[in-house]
């Protein structure tokens, strides 16, 4: 076990290498001149070089990556072209909103899907299982942004129990919160927790039809315990995939989500950045957004070894 944990990390060292340096390249390979794209076409002739100086485009490549890694593990990601802002600090404050909305989002997906999907398992072929299975389908085929907006003409236009939009941090008081994130979480659970549902039932149907399990039966061993403690353990390795990677998703940014409820996540950072060209913002958010599906894959891969026995042992 402690070998595959080590190689596991490991082998996120190359893979953080291969994205800094696409990331890098991104600005500096891209078609025409940084420094005429950032500065516009009524730029004069000092104007782009200043520009040129500023970025470090007169050095050669290698001396830029060197100096781009190097200000990386400072924590320096550059200053933004537009705002004048600190690329770190612009994260810092929108990171926050992205991810109170993917805990309580994921939270919510799983208290609602696992039961979901054991449920339709337990009782295939019976309505529970058709109603589970016609939900998943649902849920996949509305896109995300109708969804908000029904829940917005329902239970804020309609019925006036929430806020149409906006934000509020907990610090600002939990029903504060709650009241404004409970929309959003809901529209982005609609899509996890039918995919959730559906990986939980057939992960469960493919154990529920073990050996081990008509054993466990046979020996008196209670409907429940059977369910949750042998079967549902067992099937936890592809749930916990689809888990995370649900929430490196959301961690990344729900664009659409955020701009339907007004929401200042990082995903709104990323369309304003690409708007404006604010290319060290689009550079930093492409790098952390990586960083956290890698990071997000790296926990599921080490949970493995508290699922797979073949793994722990």
């Amino acid at each position: 076990m402690f070998g595959y944990i080590i190689r596991r990390v490991l082998a996120v060292i190359p893979v953080m290498t291969i994205v800094a340096i696409f990331v890098f390249l991104l600005l500096r390979l891209t078609p025409g001149d940084p420094a005429a794209i950032i500065a516009g076409d009524m730029a004069t002739p000092a104007q782009l070089e200043r520009i040129r100086t500023n970025l470090g485009l007169n050095d050669p490549l290698h001396v830029q990556f060197v100096t781009w890694i190097g200000l990386l593990v400072q924590g320096d990601f550059g200053t933004s072209l537009i705002s004048n802002t600190p690329v770190s600090s612009m994260i810092g404050q929108r990171i926050w909103p992205t991810f109170n909305i993917a805990v309580l989002t994921i939270l919510l997906s799983v208290l609602i899907a696992v039961p979901m999907g054991v449920l339709a398992a337990w009782r295939h072929r019976t309505w529970a299982d058709y109603a589970v299975m016609a939900f998943s389908v649902l849920g996949f085929s509305i896109p995300v942004f109708v969804i908000g907006y029904i829940f917005i003409q329902v239970f804020s236009i309609e019925l006036k129990w929430l806020p149409v939009q906006g934000y509020k941090a907990p610090s600002e008081g939990f029903w504060a919160f709650l009241s404004r994130a409970i929309l959003p979480c809901l529209t982005l659970a609609t899509i996890y927790v039918a995919l959730i549902a559906r990986m939980t039932r057939a992960s469960m149907l493919e154990v529920l039809g073990e050996d081990y399990i008509r054993t466990a039966r046979a020996k008196g061993v209670t409907e429940k315990i059977v369910l949750f403690r042998h079967a549902l353990s067992n099937a936890a390795v592809p749930i916990m995939t689809i888990i995370g990677t649900g929430f490196a998703l959301l961690i990344g940014g729900v664009v659409v989500t955020e701009s339907v409820f007004n929401i200042p996540g990082i995903g709104r950072l990323t369309v304003d950045a690409v708007l404006a060209r604010d290319y060290p913002v689009i550079q930093a958010m492409i790098l952390l957004t990586s960083a956290i599906y890698v990071f997000i894959n790296l926990v599921i891969d080490l949970s493995y070894t508290f699922f797979d026995p073949r793994i722990r042992y």
